[in-house]
């Protein structure tokens, strides 16, 4: 499907790939306000009419929209984003397209994700810069949806017949290709079953949309072959969680601005003010990078995720890492922000972190030395000398955070700053009233 891969600007340009390829259905695509993807579906006759007016809906059953009584919404959707999706089979074809959600007087509505996104990288644009992403998903493969059993025993790099998840990773490979999402490389994980495939930057809106198409396509080809594509950060005691490694870059006339070869580390002084950004906003903005319980399951010293507040080149349990330069390859300087989760919402995830390091270069904040030597080995004494913190260990200490925030409401709005902490109080106080298989184990027959 190689040959259905369109570069689309307007309706028009949508109307006629709809004619020239029988597109019978095409389903609209947003999100709520935990990522969770929604959908409906119209006819290729509704078509016009909808990129005309939007197709209206009952905001109130979507989770974080609308209160009952201010539930019409519409949805409106963006002629780029068109695309077919490769994972149809009938006689005729279905298509997705994202949508910016409306209030009946066509305003941006404040609890769209996609619409926070888009203000940040409007308030970068107007001082000249556009941001680049390329998330890293990891993801497991489990036997069925109902319990974390693996498919293999496979560790990193693994090859067959021990990486049993291969052929599954190359039909999802085989997928996004044929939507145009560039896929760079793919390799098993450390973890039993755990998968990675690494995408090819993008603009931070288009590599949010494909972070939410990347999920749908790993669940639907993990379908096709019996199994179960899971996202979640822990889902298995003992072994690593699956992480979203982010790496960002700054382009300003084309020239990335991180870089700067007269510096001992390659660094701008824009590319050290955005590092001091995440790494000073880092407790602020966990609560939405990270934003399950589950989530702080994974955030503990020992399996490979960060827990320490500090950057660094070569050391891999920083916060931030900065990859290595490699001479001629200045657009690649990249900083990598290691702590956020495939789980989050990719659209607030990006907004933050990208408004945290935005706001260190531009206020200037200052870069502390990198630490390179491994953090998980010093004791507190050692932590206290080198000025490193630590971020939240529970989903309720992130939110506090999150929840006092100046930086995090500015970002993300009233409307959905509120809806989140409110949502996240509820998990921390329903998951502290469970009673675990851990707490029958050790305290039934003693107490």
């Amino acid at each position: 499907m190689k040959d259905m891969v369109f570069d689309l600007k307007t309706p028009a340009d949508v109307m006629k790939v709809v004619r020239e390829h029988n597109v019978r259905f095409i389903q609209f695509w947003f999100v709520d306000v935990l990522g969770d993807l929604k959908s409906f579906e119209v006819t290729a006759r509704e078509l016009p009419a909808a990129f005309g007016e939007g197709m209206g809906f009952d905001g109130s059953s979507i989770h974080g929209f609308a209160r009952v009584e201010e539930s019409d919404m519409l949805a409106m959707p963006e002629p780029s984003t068109f695309q077919i999706l490769p994972w149809r089979n009938e006689e005729y074809l279905v298509a997705r397209v994202f949508c910016d959600i409306l209030k009946p007087d066509l305003t941006p509505y404040e609890g769209d994700s996609r619409y926070i996104l888009k203000k940040v990288l409007k308030k970068a644009s107007e001082s000249g810069y556009t941001f680049y992403l390329g998330p890293e998903l990891e993801f497991f493969l489990f036997a069925s949806r109902t319990q974390p059993v693996p498919l293999d025993v496979g560790g990193y790099f693994d090859a067959p017949p021990v990486d049993l998840g291969v052929k599954i990773r190359r039909e999802i490979i085989c997928a996004l290709e044929d939507m145009g999402i560039e896929v760079e490389y793919s390799h098993h994980e450390v973890a039993s079953s755990q998968h990675e495939i690494d995408l090819r930057y993008q603009e931070a809106l288009r590599m949010a949309d494909i972070a939410v198409t990347y999920r749908i396509i790993c669940k639907e080809i993990a379908a096709r072959h019996g199994c179960y594509a899971s996202f979640m950060p822990k889902p298995i005691f003992g072994i690593n969680g699956s992480g979203m490694h982010v790496h960002q870059s700054l382009f300003k006339n084309g020239k990335n601005v991180f870089f700067d070869a007269s510096d001992t580390y390659h660094l701008s002084k824009e590319a050290k003010g955005y590092i001091a950004g995440l790494l000073t906003h880092s407790r602020e903005i966990c609560c939405v990078t990270n934003q399950w319980v589950n989530s702080y399951k994974r955030l503990v010293p020992g399996y490979e995720a960060p827990t320490y507040i500090a950057w660094a080149r070569r050391n891999r349990s920083t916060l931030v890492r900065v990859p290595m330069y490699k001479p001629g390859k200045e657009n690649a300087t990249r900083v990598e922000l290691r702590s956020p989760d495939p789980a989050c919402n990719p659209y607030l995830a990006f907004a933050v972190m990208l408004a945290a390091g935005f706001k260190g270069l531009e206020e200037g904040y200052d870069l502390p030395d990198p630490v390179e030597s491994n953090i998980y080995e010093m004791d507190h004494k050692a932590l206290v000398t080198h000025g490193i913190g630590s971020l939240p260990d529970s989903l309720y200490e992130a939110a506090q955070e999150m929840g006092s925030s100046t930086l995090v409401r500015e970002t993300l709005g009233d409307h959905i700053h509120e809806k989140l902490y409110r949502n996240k109080m509820i998990d921390c106080s329903e998951y502290n009233t469970l009673v675990t298989k851990y707490e029958i184990k050790e305290y039934l027959q003693q107490l």
